[in-house]
């Protein structure tokens, strides 16, 4: 009968601990700028990232500070990733200071850019169609994001451009597992747009010309895409305060339009929603995921986010027998006015 000595034990019982610990190791390390873009990676990356967002969930990016510590993630990254069009005021500077050298994805290299000033611009109507930017765009200071909405995820078709530069992001920094990376992507876009289609049915049954106020300016491609309209009582950033004459034009218009509710954002103070729900009377119809993702949850993920958002306005605005497909506005059968025919997994940005 064969021996084993403690001391092999040891040895082998040393060994398999070792081995999460090796195998952690061995993962790509991606630091991300924000939840939204973190999941994306872990999506397509699987098993063989590892994820850090230096912006976690229920957190705002637009009034982050970076730490020492977030220097000291990058310095240590094999892969950056961040959204660009100025969405995070912070990154180029921390990725200087950090010393980091490697390859770097901007998520929304090759969508097509939402103008500040002129959100409706894709092809809807004038008849509440599209996104209305906020109630006197000149009062606000917009200026840290320029002239373009970073905000391009909350478009799933626009998604689809950010999926498709992670994936040739993580190709660059690892080309070892460049198959694994294109089937993960290939199935994840196929989910993205099988969403997207889902999404559009839900919002069908909104009445056209429909008006929701959220608290800052931040689904001017969720309102290109699927047809609602927003309005919010500040800018594109969250660290904007609206003015007393602010909320009262925005109460105003609220009281001229086709507003049915308010709706909270996880990242954003209610005071401002409550206190509009107060003046007007209109009831806070639930809560939307704009530039973070919820902590836990169906929210806590890019699609989970964008069904809940879907869902809780159609819950609060759709009419029993509503088609919105019958309503011309210049869509598809499904309302949808981009092209999915192309093949994403070999598509270039």
């Amino acid at each position: 009968m064969r021996t084993v000595t403690l001391a092999a034990l040891a040895f082998g019982a040393s060994t398999l601990l070792a081995l999460p610990s090796a195998l952690a190791e061995e993962r790509l390390q991606v630091v991300t700028s924000f939840s939204i873009l973190g999941d994306m990676v872990e999506q397509v990356g699987g098993d063989r990232v590892s994820v850090t967002s230096l912006v976690g969930p229920d957190s705002d990016t637009h009034v982050y500070s970076p730490s020492p510590r977030d220097a000291r993630a990058l310095a240590e990254a094999d892969l950056v990733v961040f959204n660009g069009l100025r969405f995070e005021g912070w990154m180029e500077r921390l990725i200087d200071s950090s010393d980091y050298a490697g390859p770097r994805v901007t998520a929304s290299d090759g969508i097509e850019p939402l103008d500040v000033a002129g959100h409706d611009d894709h092809g809807h109507d004038d008849h509440g169609h599209g996104h209305d930017d906020h109630a006197d765009s000149d009062a606000h200071d917009d200026h840290a994001h320029g002239d373009q909405d970073p905000h391009g995820w909350q478009d799933l078709s626009q998604g689809v451009v950010y999926v498709s530069n992670i994936r040739d992001g993580l190709i660059e920094a690892d080309p070892a597992n460049e198959a694994s990376y294109r089937e993960n992507a290939k199935r994840y876009i196929g989910e993205l747009e099988a969403t997207d289609a889902e999404i559009r049915e839900w919002l069908a049954e909104i009445p056209t010309g429909t008006s929701v106020i959220t608290g800052h300016d931040s689904f001017g491609y969720f309102a290109s895409a699927y047809g609602l309209r927003f309005l919010s009582p500040v800018g594109l950033s969250s660290e904007a305060e609206p003015s007393a004459a602010d909320m009262a034009r925005l109460i105003d218009v609220i009281r001229e339009e086709n507003v049915h509710a308010l709706f909270h954002e996880n990242m954003t103070s209610p005071a401002i929603i409550e206190q509009l729900a107060e003046e007007t009377g209109l009831s806070i119809a639930g809560t939307l995921y704009a530039d973070a993702l919820a902590v836990e949850g169906e929210a806590s993920t890019y699609l989970g986010m964008m069904r809940h958002n879907a869902r809780t306005l159609h819950d609060a605005l759709a009419e029993p027998g509503h088609d919105g497909r019958d309503d011309d506005h210049g869509h598809d059968d499904h309302g949808h006015d981009h092209d999915h025919s192309h093949d994403h997994d070999d598509h270039e940005h």
